[in-house]
């Protein structure tokens, strides 16, 4: 990959075509899990609504990620390893959640973005190396 000058490696890799295909897939898989979020909430409490709206977006990540972002076939192998990503993840959401909502009153409706804003580059990292083998 070239360099352009005047730009950091780092920032000129980050903004890569794969990066911001990741993003807009990413986008896309956060409205609709968020909108499944909220359809959810209405009738249980966030922490099941939270886990249900998560686990159809691993899947639907899944698919965005290797048709979309990464240009692979799918494969039920890549797919069985996938959800282990997710999986630190979500424990690692869970967490924050109970912190944001629990601990500091943050709003159930707004902690999912907050949650998935920082999670978004090692999320990135990580599905690139199970989706792709690189």
């Amino acid at each position: 990959m070239k360099v352009e000058t005047g730009h950091p490696m780092w920032l000129t890799k980050l903004l890569n075509k794969e990066f911001l295909k990741f993003i807009v897939s990413g986008a896309v898989n956060t409205v609709v899990t968020y909108l499944l979020y909220l359809l959810l909430y209405l009738f249980m409490n966030y922490s099941f609504s939270y886990t249900i709206s998560y686990v159809i977006g691993i899947f639907l990540s899944y698919y965005l990620n290797t048709i979309f972002v990464f240009k692979e076939k799918l494969k039920l192998k890549k797919f069985i390893k996938f959800p282990v990503v997710y999986l630190i993840q979500y424990l690692i959401n869970m967490a924050l959640m109970f912190v944001l909502v629990e601990q500091l009153h943050v709003s159930p409706v707004v902690v999912p973005i907050l949650i998935i804003v920082c999670t978004i580059p090692i999320t990135f990292l990580i599905s690139k190396i199970i989706i792709k083998g690189k």
